[in-house]
C-alpha cells in the first residue's frame, strides 16, 4: 500500500515547473468546456475568441496561484515567471500549429499573461501553509 501511494502521489518541487503544469491542465478543461459549448450551440468558431482568453487568463491566474503557493516568497516573482512562460508556450504552439507569424501584439499577450499570473502567485503565497 505505501508503495502505491509513494507511485501515486509524486510532486514537482519547483513552483514554476508545476504551476505551469497547473496552468495547462485548466486549459485543457477550459477547451473542453469550449468545445462542449460549440458543439451544443450555435455558435460559430470566430464567436469564441473572447472565451478563449477567458479560459486562458483563468489558466494563467490559476497556474500563478499554485507557484506562489509552493513558494515559500516572492509569489508575485514566481507567478509572473509562470505566466510568462505560459504565454510563450502557447504563442509558440501557435506558431508551430496554425503557422501564424508572430506579431507586436503578441508581446503584451505575453506581459498580460505574466501579469494575470503574478496576480494570481501573490494570493498563492498567502495559501501556503507552514
Amino acid at each position: 500500500m505505501y508503495l502505491i501511494r509513494r507511485l501515486f502521489s509524486w510532486r514537482i518541487s519547483s513552483p514554476v515547473l508545476s504551476g505551469l503544469c497547473q496552468s495547462f491542465l485548466w486549459m485543457l478543461l477550459g477547451a473542453v468546456v469550449l468545445s462542449l459549448f460549440l458543439w451544443g450551440s450555435g455558435l460559430e468558431e470566430q464567436d469564441l475568441t473572447m472565451y478563449t482568453y477567458i479560459v486562458h487568463g483563468i489558466a494563467a491566474a490559476l497556474g500563478g496561484l499554485t507557484a506562489g503557493r509552493r513558494s515559500s516568497s516572492r509569489g508575485w516573482y514566481h507567478g509572473g515567471i509562470t505566466g510568462a512562460f505560459y504565454g510563450i508556450i502557447i504563442l509558440l504552439i501557435g506558431f508551430l500549429a496554425l503557422d501564424s507569424a508572430p506579431a507586436g501584439k503578441d508581446c503584451l499577450w505575453i506581459l498580460g499573461a505574466a501579469g494575470i499570473a503574478a496576480f494570481g502567485g501573490m494570493f498563492g503565497v498567502n495559501l501556503h501553509k507552514s
